[in-house]
């Protein structure tokens, strides 16, 4: 599981950080691609955050730095750093979250949204792909998307309130 609330050295601030960016570097340079300042401010400012962002916040903060940037130019950054696996979009948020795993494109993920203090999580579960696999097939429907996200609370919120 990847926790974007945390900030554990294993989690948000640990892999989403230096790391990610470190990635998309090695990435862009493997692929013959341009990791232009824009695409890095974006994706620094993304995956410095512990909770998923709009591309108008984004642009609001990258303006903050003394640059007027426009949401546009933002929303065209994303669209690179998505197609390449480095930011996810959260659709039920219409916000974005780093990623720093190394899963391909096929990757099948689930995104655990807690509803109470916003964090999000980044896992897989593959028993229930095999059954949505399973169910697809068996109505004959082809998506276009397979990302889950499912809303509650999470552990931490739960020992909260239990507390």
């Amino acid at each position: 599981m990847h926790d974007h609330a945390t900030g554990s050295p294993e989690t948000a601030g640990g892999c989403c950080g230096a790391n990610v960016v470190a990635r998309a570097e090695r990435l862009c340079r493997d692929r013959d691609l341009q990791f232009t300042r824009l695409r890095r401010d974006v994706l620094e400012t993304i995956a410095g955050q512990t909770r998923p962002l709009g591309a108008y916040d984004i642009a609001e903060r990258l303006s903050a730095q003394g640059r007027r940037v426009a949401a546009v130019s933002v929303y065209r950054a994303l669209d690179f750093l998505g197609e390449h696996g480095l930011v996810h979009r959260i659709a039920s948020r219409n916000a974005f979250v780093s990623c720093g795993h190394e899963h391909g494109d096929a990757a099948k993920l689930v995104f655990l949204i807690c509803r109470t203090c916003g964090g999000i999580d980044e896992t897989t579960a593959p028993s229930v792909e095999t059954a949505l696999d399973r169910t697809l097939a068996q109505s004959g429907f082809r998506p276009s998307s397979r990302i889950l996200e499912v809303e509650g609370e999470c552990g931490a919120c739960l020992a909260g309130n239990a507390a």
